[in-house]
């Protein structure tokens, strides 16, 4: 069983993100702790990046800060792979944007990515027809390049499902990443769609989902949510005290959704 089929093996899957480096990467250390001891199943890491085309105000305010912290990318590899060495096994993407791969250089990044303990890695600015440059290297070194659908994406969820990888991430919306007291479009027929050409990878749900009302919704379409800014906005409030407040709220998510 790989890492990201024992993350979906429990039931919905809870998969939480947060930005490395905000408020530092201690915290950012507690925090993944936290999440693995409250249940979740696979743990999205952004790496702190200047221009985060996908996301919101909330996250590119966690971008700001993390940059300010002084975060690295080796910063985020050396944390993930000291939590492993202390026994942390839960499933860990990364999710970042093209220019930060491109600057590490690819290979470099992936191999990398194996040696620090991560599983997979999200890119939402590499549209399908430019993903081999990423997914061929990601590949080579037994990381999954995470394929997002979103719903300008109908006209070719056959293209990108059939050629998929770990799980796909649907995108609920329109725009960027942020909370939503609804989620606008009909994510549940781009669900649908995707398991009418592939019943064996799971389908998890993103952008939006920002309380355990809209998580339990969303599990109920999908085999996961994805929780980003909701988080991030504990994070920005609480700082390095921070952990205790998510633990919380995970508690509430898992509860939810299972």
């Amino acid at each position: 069983m790989t890492d990201i089929e024992r993350a979906f093996s429990r039931g919905k899957a809870f998969i939480p993100f947060m930005t490395a480096g905000d408020p530092d990467i201690k915290t950012t250390k507690s925090l993944i702790k936290v999440l693995a001891d409250e249940g979740a199943d696979l743990i999205e890491v952004g790496i702190p990046f200047s221009d985060p085309t996908a996301e919101g105000p909330v996250i590119q305010s966690a971008n700001m800060r993390g940059i300010a912290s002084g975060t690295t990318t080796d910063d985020v590899f050396q944390a993930v792979k000291e939590l492993r060495e202390d026994g942390l096994d839960v499933p860990i993407a990364i999710m970042t944007y093209a220019n930060v791969v491109f600057s590490y250089g690819t290979a470099k990044f992936m191999k990398k990515m194996k040696d620090s303990g991560f599983c997979a890695l999200i890119l939402p600015d590499v549209p399908y027809e430019e993903k081999t440059e990423f997914s061929v290297p990601a590949s080579s070194e037994g990381i999954s390049l995470i394929s997002l659908i979103a719903p300008t994406s109908q006209d070719r969820i056959d293209k990108i499902a059939s050629d998929a990888s770990g799980f796909i991430y649907c995108v609920s919306s329109l725009g960027v990443t942020g909370m939503s007291d609804s989620i606008s479009s009909d994510v549940g027929e781009i669900v649908r769609s995707v398991k009418a050409i592939r019943l064996d990878i799971p389908a998890a749900i993103g952008f939006g989902i920002s309380n355990a009302q809209s998580a339990a919704a969303m599990a109920e379409l999908s085999d996961g949510v994805i929780i980003g800014s909701a988080i991030v906005n504990i994070i920005a409030e609480h700082g390095s005290d921070s952990p205790r407040y998510v633990r919380e709220f995970a508690k509430g998510i898992v509860s939810a959704i299972r």
